[in-house]
């Protein structure tokens, strides 16, 4: 019976693998370089796109937690979101909140907190999304297309680090001038 199941096993193996093998890329698509528009998303979230996409996406990822939003004291158009989520393909935590204007994400931020190896991690993963990054500024790095932006941003104290992998649409984001008060103009 044990060679039986055996023999079995060999003839069920290798066919199961070769479906799960990739198929090769085609001759045109393996020469022609990558031209897709940068895109600024990350775990599903992406700035410039619908409140109502947002929403959908953190609730599906949200734990134990509800997506909670205030809006401005000054105008209904801008709201801030909020929730604790937790990424199902590799068990990633972070705390997720976003600026949301006239029905649109302006910004997406990931915050998260660790040891070193964290800030290591989240560089390596996102220069594998995005490519290169520059340093701007001290614990900064930026991966940016036109007006789309993604920063990753770190601190730290002793083996503590927090991080924050922040996705701007710097075109959705202008329109936050509109509700912004402005100060009188002085007098001469």
């Amino acid at each position: 019976m044990i060679s039986f199941r055996l023999g079995l096993a060999a003839l069920v193996v290798p066919a199961i693998l070769v479906g799960q093998t990739p198929p090769a890329p085609s001759a045109s698509s393996a020469t022609t370089p990558r031209t897709a528009p940068f895109s600024p998303s990350y775990r599903g979230f992406t700035p410039g796109r619908s409140y109502q996409e947002f929403a959908e996406r953190a609730r599906a990822l949200a734990q134990h937690d509800t997506l909670r939003c205030n809006t401005s004291r000054n105008t209904a158009q801008l709201m801030e979101c909020g929730v604790m989520i937790r990424d199902p393909q590799d068990s990633a935590r972070f705390y997720l909140s976003a600026y949301v204007l006239e029905g649109k994400v302006a910004m997406v931020s990931l915050t998260d907190s660790g040891g070193p190896r964290l800030v290591e991690w989240a560089r390596r993963d996102l220069s594998a999304r995005f490519g290169p990054s520059h340093r701007r500024e001290r614990s900064m790095l930026e991966w940016a297309s036109g007006r789309r932006v993604v920063r990753l941003n770190w601190r730290g104290r002793g083996d503590a680090r927090w991080i924050s992998i922040t996705l701007r649409d710097d075109d959705v984001m202008d329109g936050i001038a509109r509700y912004v008060r402005r100060p009188p103009r002085r007098k001469p």
